[in-house]
């Protein structure tokens, strides 16, 4: 009997930290092509939202606010960067790509794609809305 695949719901979130050091780190180990991608997105995300906490897990780098949960997360690939926002369902505008649940994601390949003035829109309205693991979920 084949087993059911393992949903979201079954991972466990990542334990929050005040440090942005396993960032760094994380940033150090991204593929040099789009270290300064990863980078410039690092600093856009914490210039916009302050009192950030942070994690890596999986891979992947973790942005989150006390109140909201987990907002954002950075997966760096081979050859692009998704910017992933947990409650981007509910954004205007909308993030082009997922279509499932509330989570909405952009893919970015250069320092060129950084300047669309909706990055920067999505990731203020990424401080505003419920999260992954946001209190009372």
């Amino acid at each position: 009997m084949k087993m059911a695949p393992a949903t979201d719901s079954n991972r466990k979130p990542p334990l929050p930290s005040d440090s942005h050091a396993d960032i760094d780190e994380w940033i150090r180990r991204v593929m040099p092509d789009l270290h300064p991608v990863v980078q410039r997105l690092d600093e856009l995300i914490r210039e916009t939202l302050p009192g950030l906490q942070y994690a890596v897990k999986w891979k992947k780098a973790y942005y989150g606010l006390p109140e909201y949960g987990w907002v954002i997360e950075l997966v760096a690939y081979d050859v692009s960067v998704n910017l992933v926002f947990f409650g981007g369902a509910g954004f205007d505008p909308t993030p082009p790509l997922g279509t499932t649940g509330l989570t909405r994601y952009v893919k970015l390949r250069s320092l060129d794609e950084l300047n669309q003035p909706e990055l920067r829109k999505w990731i203020e309205q990424a401080g505003t809305v419920q999260g992954w693991n946001a209190p009372g979920n």
